[in-house]
C-alpha cells in the first residue's frame, strides 16, 4: 500500500488551522463598521419607502414614527 501524498502546509483564505493573524483586531474594526455603514444605508432607504395606509392613534407606541418619514410629515399636519 502506497503512501498518500497531501501538503503539510495547509493554506485557505480564512488563514489554516488556528489561525490568529497579526492585524486581526484593525480587520474586525473594519468589517464591523461596514456591516454598520450597510445597515445605515438599508436602514434609511427602507424608512424613506415605508408607505402608509393607516397611521399609528396618535400617543400610542409605536417605534417607526421615530425614522418613517411619512409618519413624521403626518404628525406635523395634525399638530
Amino acid at each position: 500500500m502506497s503512501k498518500v501524498p497531501y501538503p503539510k502546509h495547509v493554506w485557505s483564505p480564512a488563514g489554516g488551522w488556528y489561525s490568529q493573524p497579526a492585524n486581526w483586531k484593525g480587520n474586525t474594526a473594519i468589517m464591523s463598521g461596514v456591516i454598520v455603514a450597510i445597515t445605515a444605508a438599508v436602514w434609511t432607504l427602507s424608512a424613506n419607502l415605508e408607505h402608509r395606509d393607516r397611521f399609528p392613534q396618535p400617543g400610542r407606541f409605536f417605534p417607526s414614527r421615530y425614522w418613517s418619514r411619512e409618519i413624521r410629515e403626518h404628525e406635523k399636519q395634525q399638530k
